[in-house]
């Protein structure tokens, strides 16, 4: 009996039609980049170690983290986190707070005193290497070069590990207690730690026996402005400044008023110290406005709580003993600050000059086949400057200066040397398709808003270092790594197996992921449309 076409199955008889004759266009499993890794200067894996959080498989979080970055409770407090910046979750409710679950793990870590494991016996090199710097790009790339088989020296001219994180970060922000123990950790890796060790004659180093050097001086010199003043006038450099707070029994005099000429995150943490050292008046003088301010919005909130005041288009013209004069400037079109010609006196007992920091490169003098240009080191893809075997990062190369893209850099040049020693070259992963928010479906995820860290009180925090930033309990940081949305990578939700209506979305085990049976997909799409993450796209048939 010949039936219409429509009607030509019998009930349950699905199977015998291969209806993937019809299909133009069919399904594809994708695996895309989510955005917060694109984001990551250190090149974490953010949304593998956040699924194992959401698990509780915290020391498994753990472990997939510093396979990238040594420093999760560090980075948990002082990173300015933007990956959450491009977290696609921001278009439903807000951000993930991807830094706090860090520093979650972090500290987690240290309570439970899991190691790093140390170099299987079959990947030592016997090759050495000599880090110069123990700052953020230096312990870093000591730690991963060390974990690819070399031994490793590391040189610092300071009498203590961690570089700015030390010396240029307040310990109401950093603890030293978490510093030491993340430092100690890589340490105990098998890391030689020298202090006190300056490298001035970098030739001399060389001919030691080391078979490369990684070069990670940081931007420890304060830049100075011509600012004419007084013989009795008290200026200072904001990095000096917050380096003799760290180190010295006697703290820095500063007076009963203090004024900061500067708009970055120094003088936002010098004015902060200024404050917690006795200062009754602490003013940051900026001669742009806040839009213009490279400090970020949530320092500047939290100077303003602490009663830190902000004077907005003022440049300073001169400084004598108790005062100063300041005149008022003025955005043009290009927003470049022009003088108006006004002026106003401000009483003051110090100014702290915080207008940028620049690195010590005298250790480079005589050194042939390297090139300094605007006072940084030129290097190439691989982190090298023109010497072979020598290589650079961090504050001395040109790049953004913050401890996260300091920590990416030693990640970077480690791979490299690694291959440098070894003879080969070094060939990153093709990077992958990024998962845009327009590819998820959004509308299968709860409202579920972002866990806020509590804070010290604004008052009470302003006469003590007592850390300002609190962490995250067990129960939100789960609850914040669950927020993951896990932009562009299965989660085995099981939609497509659910909403395929020919049975063509195969399960293929615990943890596998999904398979299609192309002999019944006919190319509908409808698995594509109801994938909340986006990792199912449409390809045309071959």
């Amino acid at each position: 009996m010949t039936k219409p076409f429509a009607i030509t199955l019998d009930i349950g008889s699905s199977l015998a039609n291969h209806t993937g004759s019809w299909r133009t266009e069919k399904p594809l499993y994708v695996d895309l980049l989510p955005p917060c890794n694109q984001a990551c200067p250190a090149g974490e894996n953010i949304q593998q170690w956040l699924f194992h959080a959401e698990e509780g498989a915290y020391e498994a979080a753990w472990r997939q983290l510093t396979q990238d970055n040594p420093f999760p409770a560090i980075m948990g407090r002082v990173c300015y986190h933007p990956c959450q910046t491009s977290c696609n979750r921001a278009e439903v409710d807000e951000a993930v707070g991807i830094n706090a679950v860090e520093r979650f793990l972090g500290d987690e870590a240290l309570a439970k005193g899991w190691a790093f494991e140390p170099p299987a016996e079959a990947t030592l090199s016997g090759k050495r290497v000599l880090v110069v710097g123990a700052g953020p790009s230096g312990l870093s790339a000591a730690y991963h070069l060390r974990r690819l088989g070399h031994e490793v020296t590391v040189r610092d001219a300071g009498p203590m590990a961690g570089g700015m994180m030390r010396f240029g970060i307040p310990s109401y922000r950093l603890p030293r207690t978490i510093l030491d123990a993340e430092v100690t950790r890589i340490t105990d890796l098998g890391v030689t730690l020298e202090l006190n060790t300056k490298v001035s004659d970098l030739e001399g180093a060389l001919a030691e026996g080391f078979d490369a050097v990684f070069l990670a001086v940081g931007a420890h010199i304060g830049k100075r402005a011509y600012i004419p003043a007084g013989e009795s006038a008290k200026i200072l450099d904001a990095v000096n400044y917050l380096h003799d707070v760290e180190t010295d029994d006697e703290k820095p005099m500063l007076g009963r008023r203090v004024v900061v000429y500067g708009g970055g995150n120094t003088a936002i943490d010098a004015a902060r110290t200024a404050k917690r050292l006795g200062a009754e008046e602490a003013i940051i003088v900026y001669r742009r406005n806040r839009d213009k301010m490279p400090a970020h919005d949530f320092e500047v909130e939290e100077a303003l709580e602490e009663g830190i005041l902000l004077k907005w288009l003022s440049t300073i013209k001169h400084v004598d003993e108790g005062k100063m004069l300041v005149e008022k400037m003025a955005l043009d079109e290009t927003g470049f600050p022009q003088p108006t010609g006004e002026f106003e006196e401000l009483e003051a007992d110090s100014l702290i000059l915080a207008l940028g920091q620049e690195a010590d490169l005298s250790l480079l003098d005589g050194v042939d086949g390297i090139t300094v240009s605007d006072g940084v080191v030129a290097v190439d893809g691989s982190m090298m400057t023109g010497r072979p075997g020598i290589f650079a990062g961090g504050d001395m190369v040109p790049a953004e200066r913050t401890v996260t893209v300091a920590v990416g850099h030693g990640k970077k040049a480690a791979r490299n040397i690694d291959a440098y020693l070894r003879g080969t070259a070094y060939a990153p992963p093709a990077k992958r398709p990024v998962a845009t928010f327009e590819k998820l479906t959004t509308w299968y995820y709860a409202d579920a808003p972002h866990q806020h860290r509590e804070h010290l009180e604004g008052a009470r925090r302003a006469s003590t270092f007592d850390e300002v930033v609190k962490g995250l309990d067990e129960q939100t940081a789960q609850f914040e790594a669950r927020r993951c949305m896990s932009c562009g990578n299965c989660f085995a939700c099981d939609n497509c197996f659910g909403v395929c209506p020919d049975n063509a979305v195969k399960k293929t085990g615990i943890g596998k992921g999904y398979a299609i049976d192309y002999d019944y997909c006919k190319g509908c799409g409808l698995c594509v449309a109801e994938c909340p993450c986006g990792s199912i796209t449409m390809v045309p048939e071959d």
